[in-house]
């Protein structure tokens, strides 16, 4: 099959050492080489090195340097159902040429950009297609040894990780560049003499990461400063020998891989996946001769000389999309992950920039990615790079910014070569097959020794039997002679005994008359020691009235003290009337606040509803918004100006008032504080977060309830202050408020608070043994729709995170949802009118649905009716697309449909 691009084909012999490389060569494309074939004579290329076999003890060689420039395609992806909609009125904004592979770029209805690449592909272009133009070049090239990297660009959403790592498995046709190049590589290699091995890691928030094995999360890049080679040996490398191993292995790296939910992607790739194939081939007739001194070759040196083999590396390359904060909706944790990404491809442009215009300084070392790609642009491999864009005219500066980056690259030049060396591996095998050898023949030698000591062992056992025997009898006649001297020894012993008892009775007749003297002895010395202490008990009494004397005079001195403290408590009285007037001060800067507070509220009212920074789709009371109109903008400032006058510290001191309207004005003015970020972390600080709480818990107002569950909803917003609220008892807090409420307001707030609190997955557990999901499911009784919605999102960020801990591995039960119950309400309301609480319920069941083990209780429930609705109707292309694939990989659901005789396939 030959391989052509449109302003010519490369031929697969221009990348053999025999012949220059021409990366725009116009002769005929050849099919891949015989497994059998070896390298023609070199014609017009010198070869490089350091001397013959024969007489060089160096195992490398430094093959042909051939300049080639860096290949760029540009593919079109075709409009989603989304776009379908939102830009049925606008033509697309570029517009491809194919033919004259040119691509124009709308400025607006009249004028347009052109920019011309080597390959044009449109949105009806097959996988094969591509693959064909794109990487099979570079596949070939890495068959005859050189290094080849094949890399995808563009911004998120346009097709880089369909285009690369497509599995194929609901269709071949849709099989991408890796499993397409692992084919062709398998089907050229000869197994025997050929070895083909598989790295695949991942480079997330600049940390390599290895998707084999999830633990090996900090692997180190490698650089030799010899051969400039880059490598990455802390990651695992599998051998593989057929297509199905290397399959599985792309499907474990997929699952470790880290995706989040965008608006411009359901499963937005958060890092850079990088496969690495590292092949070794033999070279024919390319065996060394190992000469003697006297110019002959030995017999031994013949059959043991090594072979050579030629080592060469592919590198594939999907690089995340890049994106803007404003149209993707990143937040907390997601903003971190964009900011890395658009670092590393910003890194990654000024180096093809520097490399474009012939730059003394390359800034390679800027990011862990240019690092990796060091060998890839301006180095020794042959690169192609494939840029995504999209039709839509919303995303047109996004197109611009791909189809400049793959302009610079068309201009950067790469030198390549072929890497030999000495295959002492396979020589090492073959001696060690005769190392086996002679150690099978010394161990028959050595078995024939061990028998024969064996066998005069087993006649010295028999003589020692017979000795242990006469020894015996010998001991138990000596044995009879002891015990009948012993007898005989006690019985001489026990008439002695007698004899000693009958003269120890006549001493004891006399010792008798002694002893009643003695007693008369002792009853005297007891008189005389009574008397002494008599005495001792008169002296005590005497030094007791003295202490009694002395602690009267004590008295008499306490109560002097008594007075000067007296004293001290009126002065403080003083100080006290003096700081209940400095209170009754900020009690009246408190109300004219509540004041400016109430008056923003009713203005907000006017103007409609807001949304809660940081949540999804949650709306928030009025006065917790803070930049809105003029009016937000005066409250802001008023804010600002009791912050500087008051402080923090006796903001919250308000709150311990036990002045009710007191404490609802300071409550408010702290809910408006923590509504800011930046002053969120003071307010924890000083004991803010433990002051809302303690409202909670002792106040009975619904007034303070709604504020308090407001200002902790916004601190809620930080992963910090998550694990703050949960330590302190805050799910149960909000629980038990939520089952007392009945205001829609207070409600909305307390679910939105729990919402935030469900999207940290390592307190699921904690949140769920707390009664934080049975809360959230009582909170439905409202019906209000925007409590519903609060409640719907706090049930999808749930699922979300149990999806994430089922793919790394750490849980294996049914879902936490399930077992409490929350399965009937998310059925009932899958197809709720109110497009929020619909979007949110279609999420939580698609993530529940995604594992074998919820699939029973799921189909019970009426889910799997749900989902196949879901994946035909909804609105929402990634939503109705992640439907599909679930209930098309789940095999539980498959058997359902299978028998209800419903046909989905």
């Amino acid at each position: 099959m030959a391989t052509s691009y449109r302003n010519g084909t490369v031929p697969k012999g221009a990348l053999k050492v025999d012949r220059p490389l021409s990366m725009n060569s116009t002769s005929k494309s050849s099919s891949f080489k015989s497994k059998n074939s070896g390298p023609a004579p070199a014609s017009g290329i010198r070869r490089k090195s350091t001397g013959s076999v024969a007489n060089s003890a160096a195992s490398t060689k430094d093959a042909t340097s051939v300049s080639g420039r860096v290949r760029v395609a540009v593919r079109l992806r075709p409009r989603n159902a989304e776009e379908m909609v939102a830009d049925a009125d606008f033509a697309d904004c570029v517009e491809l040429q194919p033919e004259l592979k040119r691509l124009k770029l709308r400025r607006n209805n009249w004028d347009s950009d052109t920019y011309e690449f080597d390959e044009v592909l449109t949105e009806f272009s097959s996988q094969k297609r591509v693959y064909e133009v794109v990487a099979k070049p570079v596949v070939e090239s890495v068959l005859d040894g050189y290094n080849g990297t094949i890399m995808a660009y563009g911004q998120t959403g346009t097709g880089k990780t369909y285009t690369l790592g497509r599995l194929g498995e609901e269709d071949t046709a849709d099989r991408g560049i890796m499993v397409r190049a692992m084919e062709d590589i398998l089907a050229e290699i000869t197994p025997a003499n050929d070895f083909v091995s598989v790295s695949y890691f991942q480079l997330y928030m600049e940390s390599i990461q290895d998707l084999l094995d999830p633990v090996n999360d900090n692997i180190s890049i490698v650089e030799d400063h010899k051969t400039g080679d880059v490598s990455v040996p802390g990651a695992t490398a599998v051998d593989i020998r057929d297509q199905k191993s290397f399959l599985e292995l792309l499907r474990v790296g997929e699952t470790h891989r880290f995706a989040a939910n965008t608006k411009l992607n359901t499963e937005s790739s958060r890092s850079h996946a990088i496969l690495m194939v590292h092949v070794e081939r033999s070279v024919k007739g390319r065996d060394s001769a190992i000469s003697s001194e006297n110019g002959s070759t030995s017999h031994t040196a013949k059959a043991f000389k090594p072979p050579v083999v030629r080592k060469s590396k592919l590198v594939v390359v999907d690089l995340a999309g890049s994106e803007r904060i404003d149209k993707s909706g990143s937040e907390a944790h997601t903003l971190e992950e964009a900011k890395s990404i658009n670092l590393s491809l910003s890194a990654l442009g000024k180096c093809i920039n520097a490399l474009a215009e012939n730059s003394a300084h390359v800034p390679v070392r800027d990011s862990k990615l240019t690092r990796l790609l060091r060998d890839s642009f301006g180095g020794t491999a042959r690169t192609s790079l494939v840029i995504t864009i999209g039709p839509s005219p919303r995303h047109r500066g996004e197109t611009a910014s791909t189809i400049m980056f793959g302009q610079r690259a068309m201009k950067v030049e790469n030198m390549l070569k072929i890497k030999e060396e000495f295959d002492y591996k396979s020589l090492s095998r073959r001696l060690e097959i005769q190392l086996d050898k002679q150690i099978a023949e010394h161990e028959r030698q050595q078995k024939g020794f061990q028998d024969e000591i064996e066998r005069i062992a087993q006649e010295a056992q028999i003589r020692i039997t017979e000795a242990e025997k006469g020894y015996a009898e010998a001991l138990e006649r000596e044995r009879l002679q002891y015990q009948k001297d012993y007898m005989d020894a006690i019985s001489r012993l026990e008439e002695q005994w007698a004899e000693n008892k009958q003269k120890h009775e006549k001493e004891k007749a006399k010792s008798s008359m002694l002893s009643a003297s003695m007693e008369v002895a002792e009853l005297k010395k007891k008189f005389e020691n009574e008397t002494l202490l008599r005495k001792a008990a008169e002296e005590e009494i005497d030094n007791l009235k003295n202490q009694v004397a002395q602690w009267k005079r004590s008295e008499a001195a306490g109560n002097s003290e008594i007075l000067k403290l007296r004293k001290m408590l009126e002065d403080e009285a003083c100080q006290k009337a003096k700081l209940e007037e400095e209170i009754a001060v900020l009690q009246s800067q408190l109300l004219q606040l509540s004041f400016e507070a109430d008056e923003t509220r009713r203005n907000l009212d006017r103007g409609g509803t807001v949304k809660l920074p940081g949540t999804l789709d949650s709306p928030i009371p009025p006065f917790m918004h803070q930049h809105l109109g003029d009016s937000g903008d005066g409250e802001k400032a008023s804010m600002a100006k009791l912050f500087e006058q008051v402080g923090l510290s006796k903001i919250l001191s308000l709150l311990e008032s036990e002045d009710a309207d007191v404490q609802i004005h300071a409550v408010k003015v702290v809910a408006n504080l923590a509504a800011e970020e930046a002053n969120q972390e003071k307010i924890v600080k000083a004991g803010g977060l433990n002051s809302l709480l303690t409202l909670l818990r002792s106040s009975n107002d619904e007034t303070i309830h709604r504020v308090a569950a407001g200002a902790i909803a916004n601190l809620a917003m930080n992963e910090t202050n998550q694990e703050l609220i949960m330590s302190h008892g805050g799910i149960s807090l909000l629980s038990v408020t939520a089952a007392k409420a009945e205001d829609p307001q207070t409600l909305r707030m307390v679910a939105g608070a729990i919402a935030n609190l469900c999207g940290n997955e390592k307190l699921q557990a904690k949140l769920r043994g707390e009664g934080g999901v049975k809360a959230l499911l009582g909170m439905v009784r409202c019906r209000h729709p925007d409590v519903l919605a609060q409640v719907a999102r706090g049930i999808a960020n749930f699922a979300k995170c149990e999806s994430r801990a089922y793919t790394q591995g750490s849980k294996t039960g049914k879902s936490l949802l399930i077992e409490d119950g929350t399965l009937p309400w998310i059925v009932q309301n899958a197809n709720n009118e109110a497009s929020p609480i619909r979007r949110h319920i279609e999420l939580a069941l698609c993530h529940l649905a995604q594992h074998e083990v919820n699939a029973k209780d799921m189909i019970k429930a009426g889910a799997l009716w749900e989902l196949v609705r879901i994946s035909r109707d909804c609105s929402r292309d990634d939503i109705r697309t992640l439907a599909y694939r679930t209930l098309t990989s789940s095999p539980s659901f498959q058997a359902e449909l299978k028998r209800q005789r419903i046909d989905y396939g």
